[in-house]
């Protein structure tokens, strides 16, 4: 599973919206509820960016071959005190049960955290998860852009989009 910027947007306002509904927490700004949780993700973004090029300078700078660059960006990514991969959900719903704990927007909290966590999880899986084989063939258009660049960000979205609608999905 990964957070793309296109998707940062859509989960804030859907976790919040569900969370409100359910009367798991209370708002009376929920829009400024919803910007805090965009910046807990945006936040995240902009450090897996930075794991990733620290890691991409690191190998060329040790002569290692490019085979290594997953074990190098998990190692720079403990460093940064962040998860990848499969561990990024548990990390990013951490992330935003805490920021709700701090939020001036968000008044009262009424659940738990593990119940908050269990009712995001399946908000950010739905926005998270891509079809691999849709996503490695949106990523070999984009070879000409590099990744994490605004421009790549919305050219990913749109070769993503034309994996979509050519697998039916």
């Amino acid at each position: 599973m990964r957070l793309y910027a296109g998707k940062v947007t859509p989960i804030s306002t859907e976790v919040v919206r569900a969370l409100l509904a359910s009367n798991d927490i209370e708002a009376e700004a929920p829009r400024e509820a919803e910007a805090d949780v965009a910046a807990v993700l945006n936040g995240y973004l902009t450090t897996e960016r930075e794991v990733n090029e620290r890691a991409k300078d690191l190998l060329e700078k040790s002569g290692r071959p490019g085979t290594e660059l997953g074990r190098m960006r998990q190692l720079v990514a403990d460093e940064k005190g962040i998860k990848l991969g499969d561990e990024a959900l548990d990390y990013l719903l951490d992330q935003v049960v805490a920021v709700f704990h701090h939020s001036r927007h968000v008044d009262e909290i009424y659940a738990e955290d593990v119940e908050l966590r269990r009712k995001m999880a399946p908000i950010f899986k739905r926005h998270m998860a891509i079809d691999a084989g849709m996503d490695t063939e949106a990523r070999a258009q984009l070879k000409h852009l590099k990744e994490g660049t605004p421009a790549w960000d919305i050219e990913y979205g749109r070769a993503l989009d034309r994996a979509k609608r050519k697998k039916g999905a």
